[in-house]
């Protein structure tokens, strides 16, 4: 397949993905949505289960956690925050979690698992 030929193809299948990545998040939405007038988290429907799951995430504020990092070596070990490597750097007690409470957030994301049966 000549260069123009995948560049093409390539651009039809991101157009592709969009639209379906679209439409999954109406999807989504709408069971979201359904499960929580029901007030149900788990839930069978025909050949399908569908489960809401709860996820609690850190976010860190850039500017607030080069402030809370004092030692300039540290924040080169990633120019924007990197999650694996925070937690990395408290398990291994090189930061404590009070030196960066100020810069982290918790956030609650919903998570929509359907398996079929």
């Amino acid at each position: 397949m000549e260069l123009e030929n995948k560049v093409r193809r390539y651009y039809q299948l991101k157009q592709k993905q969009k639209e379906i990545e679209g439409e999954l998040a109406d999807l989504r939405n709408d069971i979201t949505a359904h499960c929580a007038e029901q007030e149900v988290s788990d839930w069978e429907i025909g050949n399908y289960r569908v489960r809401i799951v709860q996820q609690h995430r850190k976010e860190y504020d850039h500017a607030k956690l080069y402030d809370a990092l004092p030692d300039p070596q540290l924040w080169r070990l990633f120019s924007k925050p990197d999650y694996s490597k925070i937690a990395s750097l408290l398990k291994l007690k090189v930061i404590a979690d009070e030196q960066i409470k100020d810069a982290v957030s918790h956030k609650t994301v919903t998570l929509l698992q359907v398996d079929k049966k």
